[in-house]
């Protein structure tokens, strides 16, 4: 099977799937109206200080105001205690050149930093950098030198600022670098004039589209076949990867099936089910994602799989395949920041160390930096994931009008028993002589049946009458007590 990249164009929204073995791994969407902000370069303007949270809130000409903390300012002053001053450096009403590194998520504003990057197919040029570096996925020691010495002969021959290899330029010809080290130099040549004239407030310089940032950050040696169902973005790969990364256009495939790009690995199919909350494992066991405000937790249940040999022996094949699913799931959902993991226990030292051993090995393919703790006293496993745009679900779904997004509803005895203390409430506060409660059909229907007899005591306790209407538009929790 081969490893291939899915671009999905329309007016509203661009799609790209990452599909590796004929399976969905990753699926990064941009709408029109909601571009991704992450590389963005603004001048922004400084609209509050706070030396409490080492922070400062900076408006960008975005919705919300953005956020930037001292350890994104490079700076490296400090009082007695140790901790930076940013109010040494920051004031309200101040300009600041600031660039993105987090979309805005949730009620969160965008995370910024004043150390700016600007990234290319091998390179990112830091203008203000003063040390070049390499990708960490790059092992080999002898290349590592390489890049260095590249990195620094051009460093020192045009007096810049500094760069880092990234895991592409893994074997690249030092001719090949240097040209792009240099379409680096010129670009950021042509925005620094900018820094200036730009109005504070305002974007200065933008980051490409989704669809060519798919050649410069997703494309890898291993990938076989880049499709793109619009004509017109495929002709912008093919110039882009022409100037840029020649080996690359051969690649590029302009889609014209009949079938939609989407369905040839039934990518829609895959999509709805990373919406799911439950995941079902091939041999019968399944997960279990719950994404909340502070984390994501995922737990690990054997369902139906009941094995063949021992207990220890069918928790220990679960919980290998478990790792290989949540590794896959994490990059499809696009779930970040902290994550628990609730394998089933496992006595076997041996055998939590296969699992994690295995969890690692899956998430190398993972673009987004992970760290992984030890299995904790409780059997769990802390992980992080770094998070830099919406996940998956985020940008699909909203939470539900009915629950508020808690995933329950108030059962209708409950919400029964609650009409009952407010008719309580209702007669003991005014003088009436009948009522009307207004809900929905199902609380209704168990106010006449079920619960007759308290209404029947009710009324003859408070000397009132109690009729009851049908609201359809009324969700199970809905009611309202009127006096008549």
């Amino acid at each position: 099977m081969s490893n291939e990249i899915l671009i999905n164009v329309t007016s509203p929204e661009t799609r790209v799937a990452l599909v590796e073995n004929g399976v969905l791994h990753e699926l990064i969407i941009e709408r029109a109206h909601r571009r991704g902000l992450v590389g963005n370069i603004y001048k922004g303007i400084v609209c509050r200080v706070l030396p409490g949270m080492q922070a400062a809130f900076i408006d960008v000409g975005l919705e919300r105001a953005a956020f930037l903390h001292a350890s994104d300012l490079g700076i490296h002053d400090t009082d007695s205690a140790g901790t930076e001053n940013i109010e040494h450096f920051l004031e309200e009403n101040q300009t600041v050149i600031v660039q993105v590194t987090k979309d805005p998520l949730g009620n969160k504003g965008a995370r910024l930093t004043s150390e700016l990057a600007i990234p290319s197919r091998y390179m990112v040029y830091m203008p203000y950098g003063q040390v070049n570096g390499v990708s960490q996925r790059i092992e080999c020691e002898n290349e590592r030198i390489r890049l260095r010495t590249c990195m620094d002969d051009f460093r020192c021959e045009f007096k810049t600022g500094s760069y880092i290899a990234r895991t592409a330029a893994e074997s690249v010809d030092t001719g090949i670098l240097r040209a792009d080290m240099l379409f680096l130099l010129k670009l950021w040549n042509s925005v620094e004039p900018k820094l200036e004239d730009t109005e504070p407030g305002k974007l200065v310089h933008q980051d490409l589209p989704l669809s060519v940032r798919v050649i410069r950050d997703l494309y890898r040696h291993d990938i076989d076949k880049i499709r793109v169902d619009s004509a017109q973005t495929h002709g912008r790969l093919v110039r882009f990867a022409q100037e840029f990364a020649p080996e690359l256009t051969p690649y590029i495939e302009y889609y014209t099936g009949n079938r939609p790009v989407f369905d040839i690995y039934s990518v829609e199919d895959e999509v709805q089910k990373a919406l799911a909350r439950k995941v079902t494992l091939k041999s019968g066991g399944h997960l279990v994602f719950d994404q909340t405000e502070a984390m994501t937790t995922v737990d690990v249940n054997t369902g139906a799989y009941v094995g063949k040999r021992s207990l220890e022996e069918t928790i220990f094949k679960t919980n290998l395949e478990a790792a290989q699913v949540i590794a896959r799931q994490l990059r499809l959902r696009n779930l970040g920041g902290i994550i628990i993991l609730d394998f089933i226990d496992m006595n076997d030292q041996n055998h939590r160390d296969q699992v994690l051993q295995a969890l690692e090995k899956h998430l190398e393919r993972d673009h987004a930096k992970t760290m992984i703790s030890q299995v904790s006293p409780l059997g769990l496993v802390e992980m992080t994931r770094k998070r830099t745009r919406e996940s998956l679900e985020h940008i699909l779904c909203e939470p539900c009008s009915t629950c508020g997004g808690r995933g329950v509803l108030k059962t209708a005895e409950t919400t029964c028993l609650e009409i009952f203390r407010e008719i309580i409430r209702e007669a003991r506060q005014y003088e009436m002589n009948s009522l009307l409660v207004l809900a929905n059909n199902d609380v209704v229907e168990r106010l006449l049946d079920e619960e007759a007899n308290t209404i029947a005591e009710l009324e003859r306790t408070l000397g009132v009458q109690i009729k009851f209407r049908v609201e359809n538009q009324y969700s199970q929790e809905q009611y309202d007590v009127v006096l008549l």
